[in-house]
């Protein structure tokens, strides 16, 4: 495992990584310049595009720090720079340790355990790094045509655009689904999150308390994720 690790956190490994996320952060300014300078042709004022830029900002808060409990687990079997670089492009902790997981499953041994050697590592690298491929191949091939699609539908009808479009959120982010039913712990937090959720909007819309509405998910993932905790103690 010592071996694994040093190659895991080389000098090298840490130029690849951070080469990928300069990328993305290069991208993001690239994005935040195109909002700012074209957001007076969408009626957008200053005021309007940094306030969601902060409200984007502050949402992001909360889903990281469910992050950074997954990425010290992958830390310690996969390394910190690829750790850095999945993340970085992915955004999906979760999914990054099943899929390194299953590499190393592939090669016949558990994550992290007796027998994961170097071959296993590179199995459980390969196995992230092609499972993520899709989503990027998706996007590159297909974003186009669905932005074209998108506006023929949404001429002839925009109910059925505005319902496709929540049918799609729903799909891609509902990750609730497949996790509700496996104990009572998880139905509990999902429960509890919701009506967290209503109930700081309800107060938001009560009060025209904007700042609220932008702390809103952060706050609903903190107190999800302290009541899940809470419940795997008794």
């Amino acid at each position: 495992m010592d071996k694994i690790l040093e190659i895991a956190n080389s000098p090298l490994m840490w130029l690849f990584s951070i080469l990928v996320i300069i990328i993305v952060i290069t991208q993001a300014v690239i994005f935040i310049r195109l909002v700012r300078k074209n957001a007076a042709a969408i009626d957008m004022t200053r005021v309007e595009v940094n306030k969601a830029l902060r409200t984007g900002v502050i949402s992001a808060l909360g889903p990281s720090l469910g992050i950074i409990i997954i990425a010290v687990s992958l830390i310690t079997v996969i390394g910190a720079p690829l750790t850095l670089m999945r993340i970085g492009i992915i955004g999906s902790a979760a999914y990054e340790l099943t899929a390194a997981g299953i590499g190393a499953k592939a090669f016949g041994v558990e994550l992290g355990k007796e027998g994961y050697n170097l071959q296993a590592f590179t199995t459980a690298v390969w196995a992230m790094c092609l499972g993520g491929l899709g989503w990027l191949l998706s996007t590159t091939l297909f974003t186009k045509s669905l932005g074209k699609a998108q506006k023929k539908i949404a001429a002839k009808n925009t109910k059925i655009m505005a319902l496709v479009s929540t049918a799609a959120m729903l799909g891609a982010f509902d990750f609730t689904a497949g996790q509700i039913t496996t104990s009572v712990s998880n139905s509990m937090v999902v429960i509890i999150s919701a009506i967290t959720m209503a109930i700081l909007m309800m107060i938001a819309e009560k009060r025209n308390a904007g700042w609220l509405k932008e702390w809103a998910l952060g706050i609903t993932l903190v107190v999800g994720m302290s009541f899940g905790y809470v419940t795997t103690i008794f």
